[in-house]
C-alpha cells in the first residue's frame, strides 16, 4: 500500500465527519423537533380540557341538589360541555385555522357557562361549605390554572416553531424538506379584558 492511498482513507473518513457536523449543526432537524414539542404542548391542552369536562357533571349535580331553580344555569353549563366535548381536534386542528377556531370558541363557551354557574354559587351560603362542592371546586380551580399553564407552553411552542419556519436557515428546510406550515395559538376571546359584571 503506497503512502497516498494510505492518506486517502483517513481523509475521507475526515470529509464525511465534516459533513454530518455541518449537516448536524444547521439547523435540518429544528424544524421537526420544534413541531413535535409544539404538537406534545397542544395534546397537553387537550388532556387538561378534558379534565375539566370529566369534572363538570360532578359539579353540576352537585349544585343541582342545592339550586334546582338555577336551571337555566346548570343547562348551559351542561349544553357548552357536550359541545365543547363534540369538537373533534387531532394534530391537523392546528394547521387549520377553522377547526382551530372551532375548538377555542366551544371552550370559551365553555368557561363562561362555569362562571355564570360560580357566580350563581355565590347565592348559596349552604352550597359553599359543602365539602363536595368546596372539593369540586377546588379540583376546577386548580384545572383552570393547568389549562392556563397548558396553554402558555403551547403558545410558546408554536411561537418557536413558526419562527423556525420563517426565518433563515429554517425556512430553507421547511420549504424544502419538510413542507411546514405555520401552527394556530390562542387568541384572547372578545371582551376578555374587561371584568365580568356580578349582579344578585
Amino acid at each position: 500500500m503506497t503512502f497516498s492511498a494510505q492518506l486517502r482513507r483517513p481523509l475521507a473518513w475526515l470529509v464525511l465527519g465534516l459533513i454530518g457536523i455541518a449537516l448536524a449543526g444547521c439547523g435540518y432537524n429544528n424544524v421537526p423537533t420544534l413541531e413535535e414539542k409544539a404538537k406534545a404542548a397542544w395534546s397537553e391542552v387537550q388532556n387538561q380540557y378534558q379534565r375539566r369536562a370529566d369534572l363538570i357533571p360532578n359539579l353540576v349535580e352537585t349544585v343541582k341538589g342545592y339550586a334546582a331553580q338555577e336551571k337555566d344555569v346548570l343547562t348551559s353549563v351542561i349544553e357548552a360541555r357536550a359541545k365543547a366535548t363534540q369538537v373533534k381536534v387531532d394534530a391537523s386542528t392546528i394547521n387549520d385555522p377553522a377547526k382551530f377556531k372551532e375548538y377555542q370558541d366551544a371552550q370559551n363557551q365553555l368557561t363562561g357557562a362555569l362562571g355564570r354557574l360560580l357566580v350563581t354559587v355565590e347565592r348559596y351560603p349552604e352550597l359553599k361549605s359543602n365539602q363536595n362542592f368546596l372539593a369540586l371546586q377546588s379540583q376546577l380551580e386548580g384545572t383552570e390554572n393547568r389549562v392556563a399553564v397548558a396553554r402558555r407552553d403551547y403558545i410558546q411552542a408554536v411561537q418557536a416553531y413558526n419562527t423556525e419556519i420563517r426565518t433563515f436557515p429554517g425556512v430553507i428546510w421547511a420549504k424544502l424538506f419538510w413542507g411546514a406550515k405555520p401552527m394556530e395559538t390562542f387568541t384572547a376571546t372578545a371582551g376578555a379584558d374587561k371584568a365580568p359584571s356580578v349582579k344578585f
